[in-house]
């Protein structure tokens, strides 16, 4: 049966923090691939600025592409509305019923897994896999199985604030992603 993993997120922008995570679940869990999915909208963040769903498609299609263990996944974007992994989830396992999936999430995501919608029959359909990250407890009364990875302070925010203020973005993110987000002007970039 194929293992792939799935690292669902809004992407606004993608990071080398991302193809952390990714790399250290694919390795330590000998997955097949991993698949970056960006969501339609977030159930759990506001629209923070400009970024359309063709940006972030775009931004995390350029941040994989020199991996071939790394694939996107585009269904919640097709789907549109808001993304809940549980509709999620149901759809690809309806598409490929001879898939293990394992949906990866850090620490601050393990935290709030008690909130997320229809979370009792979500855990019976799919494996958690979680990564701690910095200044969270990365805690679940739910089965998350725990991936041993290097915990880097690094988000989408921290990088849309660097962008704005005009600061460096050196190994923080790809040239090729940090050359498509000033073409385009994003998060205030010159």
């Amino acid at each position: 049966m194929k293992k792939v993993g799935i690292l669902g997120g809004t992407f606004n922008p993608p990071h080398i923090g991302h193809l952390i995570m990714a790399n250290e679940v694919l390795h330590a869990l000998q997955l097949d691939e991993v698949r970056f999915m960006p969501n339609a909208i977030a159930p759990h963040k506001k629209k923070e600025d400009e970024s359309t769903n063709e940006n972030r498609l775009r931004m995390v299609e350029l941040l994989v592409a020199p991996y071939e263990e790394f694939t996107v996944e585009t269904i919640e974007l097709e789907r549109g509305g808001v993304s809940y992994t549980y509709d999620t989830m149901v759809a690809l396992r309806e598409r490929e019923p001879n898939v293990q999936f394992y949906f990866i999430i850090g620490g601050d995501m393990i935290d709030s897994l008690h909130s997320w919608y229809k979370i009792d029959e979500l855990v019976n359909i799919v494996q958690f896999v979680g990564l701690k990250r910095p200044g969270t407890e990365a805690k679940s009364p739910y089965n998350v199985m725990m991936v041993e990875a290097p915990e880097i302070d690094l988000s989408s925010t921290f990088i849309r604030e660097r962008f704005a203020m005009g600061g460096t973005l050196r190994f923080l993110i790809p040239d090729e992603l940090e050359a498509y987000i000033r073409k385009e002007g994003l998060y205030g970039a010159k």
